[in-house]
């Protein structure tokens, strides 16, 4: 057996059918790429200038309310337009288009405009728990819509065009790729081997441990065996559950905990708050049941080796395959020690 702190190998993306390359001995290389500017200034409470603080306009024209919990609105700049004309091109197989009609919102968290999940109330966290489910219901249940994406992106790095609390909602008429390579890897476990793949694979490593990252009653969290992402993280549900809607009261409490514990390991990682995109992974929304899916969340965060350092996907990782040097055992030590 080759030693994986030292040597390099490939690890198998039990999700997506995918590859990543690992290599650790590369940890002791000299840093002398891109260097990202120190963390920003605190942030104001109430910001008059952010178009998703309550009461102020938004670039869309549009002024939102004095809201004082969680804010959802329709998104002024939607990639996606549920009115879009259904129609297909292909010529020859070879220049093939689709439309792709669907729904876009953003969901405030809060109307504090300087909170982050890491610094939040887990009751108010909750609170947008409840948020996240009522909006997975509402537009999945649009016949047009079969699959609804939950995420945030956290940091001007990572795409966010406003530091203020909030998250965006996607849905499309057709599944996205990840989504799609995520979905055929599991109906395919399930069929082989007549179990659910991620139930068989949080069993795992909670017995081994050296992955593990925080828990409590209803959640696992824990740097995936096969991570692309330096501290990339994945949150499972311990009961076996299909989407964000069949979550009990209890497990909702639940899911606020795990996401505000994680959040907090990371922003106390490098002594900022933390950059990252997270989302949802659930069942589809075209009325099948999909015994196969396993509710679970994605944290994608670039810090590499400091609050400056970024993992860029350059290279080999465009041409070939994802990277890594940090050994996913090693990421998840340093976690649980904050």
């Amino acid at each position: 057996m080759f030693d994986w702190k030292q040597d390099p190998h490939r690890r198998l993306n039990a999700l997506t059918g995918e590859w990543v390359l690992v290599s650790p001995h590369r940890t002791q290389r000299p840093w002398l790429g891109q260097v990202e500017p120190q963390a920003p200034a605190a942030q104001p409470e109430y910001d008059p200038e952010c178009y998703l603080c309550p009461g102020n306009a938004r670039a869309g024209g549009m002024r939102n309310p004095g809201y004082a919990s969680t804010f959802v609105f329709e998104n002024d700049f939607a990639a996606l337009k549920l009115a879009t004309p259904v129609a297909r091109f292909d010529r020859d197989g070879l220049l093939v288009a689709e439309s792709e009609p669907g729904i876009c919102r953003v969901l405030c968290f809060s109307p504090r405009h300087n909170l982050t999940m890491a610094n939040m109330a887990t009751a108010d966290l909750r609170l947008v728990v409840d948020a996240w489910v009522e909006q997975y219901v509402e537009i999945g249940s649009n016949p047009a819509i079969n699959y609804v994406l939950i995420f945030e992106n956290r940091g001007a790095m990572m795409g966010a065009s406003n530091p203020h609390p909030h998250c965006q909602i996607w849905s499309n008429s057709t599944l996205p790729n990840e989504v799609s390579k995520e979905q055929a890897c599991q109906a395919a476990w399930r069929e082989r081997r007549g179990n659910c793949m991620l139930c068989e694979y949080a069993e795992i490593e909670i017995s081994e441990g050296s992955r593990l990252v925080d828990e409590n009653q209803d959640f696992v969290a824990m740097v995936p065996f096969w991570a692309v992402w330096p501290f990339e993280t994945m949150v499972v549900s311990r009961r076996h559950l299909s989407g964000i809607d069949s979550l009990s009261d209890g497990e909702r409490d639940g899911l606020a905990d795990i996401l505000k514990r994680v959040t907090a390991r990371y922003d106390r990682l490098f002594g900022v708050s933390f950059p990252y995109t997270m989302g949802f992974h659930q069942r589809p929304t075209d009325g099948a049941e999909h015994p196969e899916w396993h509710l679970h969340a994605h944290f994608y965060p670039p810090l590499l080796r400091s609050a400056t350092v970024r993992k860029f996907m350059v290279g080999y990782e465009m041409l070939a395959a994802p990277q890594r040097d940090i050994t996913p055992e090693a990421a998840a030590e340093r976690l649980r020690a904050l």
